[in-house]
């Protein structure tokens, strides 16, 4: 890990930590550099918003599957399952800061910050390409666009269900998405049948 890694870890280490304490609405850049003993421009250096601080969490997911990617206990999976704990490990990472997640989505999605609205949806699109570049996806053309889409619909699906979950290591959530990934398989063999969920065990290259 880099120096500058490091520092941008324990700023937003810092942030989370905070609004743990309060809410992440309460949570200022100002707080961040006061508690790490920091200048607000060094900060700056790294966050130039606060907003920032939530797309380095959500980055920080992302890290996570692209890391369990190279496991070959994840590899030796078949697709559904690889899936399955490609987007459980996403939201693994988030589980300690749910209530900040949930606040960070809230504040997103406020009239009035359609750019906020707009660059997640770019967000949302990353986080669901490196999901299926982790589950070993080979669609192309049209069949890469069904995949997107319907992977996209039980992502939200999931991840709405996380949210409001409280059940030790997020079971509830864990159950609704493969009981959606059995239906998702069952579809994807009629309609995308070389859709990455569709794969047997030890096939995903």
């Amino acid at each position: 890990m880099t120096k500058r890694q490091k520092i941008s870890d324990r700023i937003l280490d810092q942030a989370l930590e905070l609004a743990a304490a309060s809410s992440w609405e309460a949570v200022r850049l100002q707080q961040v550099s006061d508690a790490l003993g920091i200048g607000l421009e060094e900060v700056k250096q790294y966050y130039r918003q606060k907003d920032e601080l939530a797309e380095a969490l959500f980055d920080r997911a992302d890290r996570a599957v692209l890391t369990l990617a190279g496991s070959g206990d994840f590899r030796a999976k078949c697709g559904r399952d690889r899936l399955c704990t490609a987007i459980m490990t996403w939201l693994g990472v988030l589980t300690p800061h749910r209530r900040a997640v949930f606040d960070m989505l809230k504040y997103k999605l406020e009239p009035g910050h359609i750019h906020l609205q707009a660059s997640g949806v770019v967000r949302l699109s990353r986080t669901v390409q490196w999901l299926l570049e982790a589950a070993g996806s080979r669609t192309t053309h049209l069949d890469r666009t069904l995949e997107e889409i319907g992977t996209t619909a039980v992502f939200l699906a999931t991840v709405a269900c996380w949210l409001t979950d409280r059940t030790e290591d997020s079971a509830q959530t864990r159950d609704f998405l493969e009981r959606l990934l059995r239906k998702s398989e069952a579809l994807a063999r009629s309609v995308n049948p070389e859709s990455v969920i569709t794969q047997p065990a030890g096939q995903p290259d």
